[in-house]
C-alpha cells in the first residue's frame, strides 16, 4: 500500500489495515509542509515529527512512538483483523495559527521481510543461496497465513449468511401462520355476525 494524504498540523489521520495474525508490518513515511511563498510542498519538514499509534482489533495500543519528519515504523500483529494506524504531528503551535498543511507520503508493506543485499554480497554463493532460501520460506509462510486468514473470514461470512437465511425462513413461516390465523379469525367473525343478524 503506497499513498499520500493531507492533514493539518494539529490534526490526526487514521487508516485501517486488515492484517492476519503473526504478521510483520513495516511502514515508511515522509512529511512535507506546504510553503506559502513557493506554493508547493517542501521536500522536508524540519522540526516536525510524527506520533505513530497502532491499535489492535481488541483496542490495545501495540505501538505509540514519536518519529522524525521521515521514518520507518514496524510492528507484528498478534490478532487477525482491522488494525488502526494513526498519524499526528508533534506541532506545539496553537490550533488558531497551526494552519499549515502537511502532506504524508506513506508506504506500508504487510508480511514482507526484505533482503539485505549488502549482507548477501559480502558472503559466498552458498550463504547467498541459504539467505535467499530462508527469505523464500518466510514469504511462503506469509502466504499460508494470509490464506488461512482469508479462509477464516470466508467461514465467518458463510455462517452469517446461513444464519440470515435461516432467520428469513422462520420469519416467512411466522408471517404465513399469522396471515392464516387472521384469515380464520375474520371468517369466524363474519360467520358469527351473519348468524347474529339472521342473514344465514
Amino acid at each position: 500500500l503506497a499513498l499520500y494524504f493531507h492533514i493539518g498540523e494539529r490534526e490526526e489521520k487514521c487508516i485501517i489495515e486488515d492484517i492476519p495474525s503473526d504478521t510483520l508490518v513495516v511502514g515508511n513515511y515522509k512529511v512535507q509542509r506546504w510553503d506559502i511563498h513557493k506554493h508547493d510542498f517542501l521536500e522536508s519538514a524540519p522540526g516536525l515529527g510524527m506520533f505513530v499509534t497502532v491499535t489492535s482489533p481488541s483496542g490495545e495500543v501495540i505501538l505509540s512512538k514519536l518519529y522524525g519528519p521521515k521514518g520507518t515504523f514496524s510492528f507484528t500483529s498478534y490478532l487477525s483483523g482491522e488494525h488502526i494506524i494513526c498519524f499526528q504531528s508533534n506541532s506545539t503551535r496553537f490550533a488558531v495559527i497551526a494552519a499549515s498543511k502537511l502532506r504524508i507520503h506513506l508506504d506500508i508493506r504487510v508480511g514482507e521481510h526484505f533482503l539485505d543485499e549488502s549482507a548477501i554480497e559480502a558472503k559466498d554463493k552458498v550463504d547467498e543461496v541459504n539467505v535467499r532460501l530462508e527469505h523464500l520460506i518466510e514469504q511462503i509462510h506469509h502466504v499460508t497465513r494470509e490464506q488461512d486468514y482469508e479462509r477464516e473470514r470466508e467461514e465467518k461470512f458463510r455462517k452469517t449468511s446461513e444464519e440470515t437465511n435461516s432467520n428469513i425462513l422462520w420469519w416467512a413461516i411466522a408471517q404465513t401462520l399469522i396471515l392464516i390465523s387472521v384469515g380464520i379469525w375474520q371468517i369466524k367473525s363474519l360467520r358469527d355476525f351473519f348468524i347474529s343478524k339472521k342473514l344465514v
